[in-house]
């Protein structure tokens, strides 16, 4: 369940968690910074659950729990699974792409999130508004900025079984509207934004008003 913050950089190799590279990784609490940032590594927000990684038994106890809590309206539920509500298409470009190309593949599939990649290795998640905000802060030629000598945006990465309520949390306090979803293979599975969570909560006011 573990939900992970990584740090601003260029994408060079992989920014994803610390985690899936076999290396050590510092805490953080939620709201707050608990110790100075390191650039050089990722930090995890909820240990705890990190250290139960996939036994089986964690498995199993989410299974039995997703059982009983299937019952109840998914945004009342005390433990919603991010893989019930992220959105699974995802569209990646290589970091050596310019800002025109990710302008240009947004456009043409009507998203608003890019995965970065590097080696096909995760560099980064960007969106509509840093790349629109970055452009008029540096008044940059989109045309011939590749994004491999600009410094990326910090993003946020979670497993399938992190709770979203947990992760709406945390994507509030670093003001940040998307994070990636990971499997166990370190392998990018789906985004939730924040419209994923508009779209799940105005659809339960529409079934309270119908009824």
């Amino acid at each position: 369940m573990a939900i992970f913050v990584s740090e601003p950089g260029r994408p060079v190799g992989t920014r994803l968690p610390e985690i899936f590279r076999g290396r050590r990784v510092g805490d953080v609490t939620e709201m707050s910074e608990s110790q100075r940032i390191n650039t050089g590594h990722s930090d995890v927000t909820d240990a705890e659950y990190q250290q139960a990684g996939y036994s089986s038994s964690h498995q199993r106890a989410l299974e039995e729990y997703g059982a009983t809590a299937s019952v109840e309206p998914r945004e009342e539920r005390s433990y919603l699974p991010v893989s019930t509500l992220c959105t699974p298409a995802l569209y990646s470009l290589p970091a050596i792409s310019t800002i025109a190309e990710a302008l240009s593949t947004m456009d043409e599939h009507g998203v608003h999130h890019l995965v970065i990649t590097a080696q096909d290795n995760v560099a980064g998640l960007i969106d509509l508004r840093w790349l629109l905000s970055w452009l008029h802060a540096h008044k940059a030629n989109p045309e011939s900025q590749s994004m491999t000598h600009i410094e990326l945006p910090a993003f946020l990465t979670a497993s399938p079984e992190t709770d979203a309520h947990q992760l709406a949390r945390l994507m509030l306090a670093h003001q940040l509207n998307a994070a990636l979803v990971i499997d166990k293979k370190g392998q990018p599975t789906g985004v939730v934004t924040s419209t994923d969570y508009l779209k799940l909560y105005a659809n339960a006011g529409r079934q309270q008003g119908s009824v």
